[in-house]
């Protein structure tokens, strides 16, 4: 039997795992041991580099994500050592770790389990390496925020022990998760991990299962590992936060029900709203910060008007009502154009806001005269705000270029580089990858590869570079990556592709860029951007902006009220012709969804509006537009290009030609780039009238 069995369970971090393997092959040197990988379900290629650089692990890969419970007891089940130790991917242990611990453990039979001095990568102690059991006195004083209020106080501060000395070896209730290392026996006597905490919980839970079994465990501070906590949990695609409150909950349930049926619950949730409404204000401060200095420099540039106008500020009273108006527009002007998205702070949108809310609320000045400033006030005020509104934004930009400025040369940079990925691991990927993370201040902070094919992620000749995952993951990428930017280029991902990819992608608020093959240009809709020699445009499909969004369906909703009751009279006559069949049909939504329609079949004698009377209905309530994709039968994951099924469109108007299945794509895909509602009024007329 191997003296200590190591367990490490990994959710796509391979770049992690990979340095925290070499660490501990250092740290077990002269130990008889073993190595146990589970692997839930990664798509980071984890398993792959596992099995090419760590041939002497044992690799467990699980086709779903069980949970940190489920996996470390299928490792536990397969371990044969005498000590089990459990701990993260994402960390780096000292050397003497084991031995420390397993002699300490050797030494002191009562002792079950014993746990290290755990570190931030910034060398600040990690509170949860020692810890209490979360009776409802302890977990309300964490989740209502008490114990970080008062660290030093034993009142409050007993979960993490904040207020005792973090270099002296101590017994405690319960350490960190991350690294604990048990005795078999201890497993044989009270059972593995309880597998009904997903995440979160269920180490402190075995903690207090052993400390009630009469076994002791101790921090020792005589060796230590740095944890980059959090990193596997960033990957998840559920809310951190919640699922904890959840597991602090469940174990409350679980340990203190008889007689505390009540209060721990009351307490819980008095803790956890607490929590959750400071989080939440700090949360809209953050994100009220840029609009209240638009709002003051607004009001700056109103007394300056008033003073230029008046000479004085005794108007100013008189107005103030009207001033958080004429403030108001300007803000919505800025929210419109995307200004109070994170990390946009473009001078050109700026300006082009200041003006659209110059122009309205110079025609409140002229229609509304009895509640407006003089025309001149709001001319001076609207020029003001056209110098400062766009000058405090561009003034930043500038600054973050210039090393060494104060704040903006070293942290401005940080703060307003935009996160990338390449999509692509073919040579050209590769190229563009390595020029632009080799290039010092730019614009871009490029953090790896994005295969096109899931295939692609576990290859081997690709295992020096970082590879996130492939495309079929971008959603869970962008949100735990926090990416910014995905940078096509021409060889990796086709045109077809690249349009699904933008349309499904929409939501996640990225901006797409491609580079053409000879690396000059990368195209796109508003700006070029340089990184060296590459020239980077981004790509927009047009149908998707803002405001195309709206007012087509705002066009939508006006033609089906106009249509509404000739339709009715329309579905009248078609009740009344017996030649007529009308049936129900599934057809897609665009979005790999199914609903049903009811639509009309008949070989001749066609009547457009006549025929579409029954769907009528269903461009009111959003379902179908009036121009998009066509109307066909469908069944559930067929993936479209995410815009809604139209009554008419430009591949239906020109079902006489026979088009191809490769002629509708272009089809669709140039009125996907050039879409315009007056492309849909002609597109509408023609279907009508047949011209």
């Amino acid at each position: 039997m191997n003296e200590l069995s190591i367990i490490i369970v990994n959710y796509n971090v391979k770049s992690y795992l990979e340095q925290a393997l070499r660490s501990i092959q250092k740290a077990l040197k002269g130990i008889a041991s073993e190595i146990i990988v589970v692997d839930n379900a990664s798509s980071d290629g984890s398993g792959a580099m596992v099995r090419q650089l760590f041939p002497d692990v044992m690799l467990i890969e699980n086709q779903g994500n069980p949970g940190f419970a489920k996996a470390n007891n299928q490792a536990i089940e397969q371990s044969q050592s005498e000590f089990i130790c459990l701990i993260n991917p994402d960390t780096l242990v000292q050397e003497n770790i084991f031995r420390v611990c397993l002699d300490y453990m050797k030494s002191h039979p009562d002792v079950g389990m014993t746990g290290c001095k755990i570190i931030n990568p910034d060398g600040t102690l990690q509170l949860a390496c020692r810890r209490s059991i979360p009776t409802p006195w302890v977990a309300f004083t964490k989740v209502s925020g008490l114990s970080r209020l008062f660290p030093k106080s034993k009142l409050f501060g007993r979960y993490n022990l904040t207020y005792a000395d973090p270099n002296e070896i101590t017994e405690v209730e319960a350490i960190s998760g991350s690294f604990m290392m048990v005795r078999r026996d201890v497993v044989e006597k009270i059972g593995g991990l309880d597998e009904t905490f997903f995440m979160y919980g269920e180490d402190l839970d075995w903690c207090y299962r052993i400390g009630k079994a009469g076994w002791k465990i101790v921090y020792l501070p005589g060796t230590q590992m740095v944890h980059y906590k959090g990193r596997s949990t960033r990957e998840a695609s559920f809310d951190e936060l919640r699922v904890f409150y959840e597991a602090m909950s469940l174990f409350v349930e679980k340990h203190y029900r008889k007689g505390w049926s009540f209060f721990p619950r009351w307490m819980l949730m008095l803790g956890i709203t607490l929590r959750g409404g400071l989080s939440m204000i700090l949360r809209l401060c953050n994100r009220l910060v840029i609009p209240m200095v638009d709002f003051l420099l607004i009001q700056l540039s109103f007394i300056v008007a008033l003073l230029l106008r008046f000479h004085n500020l005794g108007h100013w009273s008189a107005f103030e009502v009207v001033s958080l108006i004429y403030s108001a527009i300007w803000l919505l002007s800025f929210a419109a154009l995307g200004l109070y998205k994170p990390r946009v702070l473009s001078f050109a949108r700026a300006l082009f806001a200041v003006m659209i809310g110059l122009v309205l609320n110079t025609s409140i000045t002229f229609f509304l005269p009895q509640f407006a400033y003089s025309r001149y006030v709001v001319l001076a005020s609207g020029l003001a705000n056209l110098i400062w509104l766009s000058g405090w934004r561009l003034f930043i930009r500038l600054a973050a270029r210039i090393p060494g400025f104060p704040f903006f040369g070293r942290i401005g940079k940080t703060l307003f580089r935009r996160r990338a990925v390449i999509a692509g691991t073919d040579p050209m990927a590769q190229a563009v990858y390595k020029r632009m993370s080799d290039q010092v201040g730019g614009d871009y902070d490029v953090i790896g590869l994005v295969a096109t094919d899931p295939k692609e992620v576990s290859e081997a000749e690709y295992a020096t570079l970082p590879i996130l995952g492939s495309l079929g993951d971008i959603k869970r990428l962008v949100h735990s990556q926090k990416i910014q930017d995905i940078i096509f280029t021409s060889e990796s991902v086709n045109f077809k592709k690249m349009l699904e990819l933008m349309t499904l992608s929409r939501s996640l608020h990225v901006e797409f860029k491609m580079i053409t093959q000879n690396m000059d240009v990368i195209i796109g809709h508003t700006s070029v951007d340089s990184i060296e020699d590459i020239s980077l445009v981004p790509l927009e499909l047009q149908i998707f902006s803002g405001t195309n969004s709206v007012l087509k369906r705002l066009f939508d909703i006006l033609v089906a009220f106009f249509l509404l009751v000739p339709s009715l009279f329309g579905w009248l006559i078609l009740k009344l012709t017996p030649s007529i069949h009308i049936q129900t049909e599934n057809i897609s939504d665009g979005y790999g969804g199914v609903f049903p329609v009811r639509r009309v079949r008949r070989e001749t004698g066609k009547k457009f509006l006549i025929d579409m009377s029954p769907l009528i209905l269903g461009v009111l309530c959003g379902k179908l537009s009036f121009v998009g994709t066509e109307i066909i039968p469908c069944e559930p994951g067929v993936q479209g290009l995410g815009f809604k099924p139209g009554l008419t469109g430009l591949v239906q108007v020109n079902r006489k030609k026979e088009l191809s299945p490769s002629d509708k794509e272009k089809i669709n895909h140039f009125y996907l780039k050039n879409y315009s509602i007056l492309l849909d009024i002609e597109i509408l007329m023609r279907a009508m009238f047949k011209f």
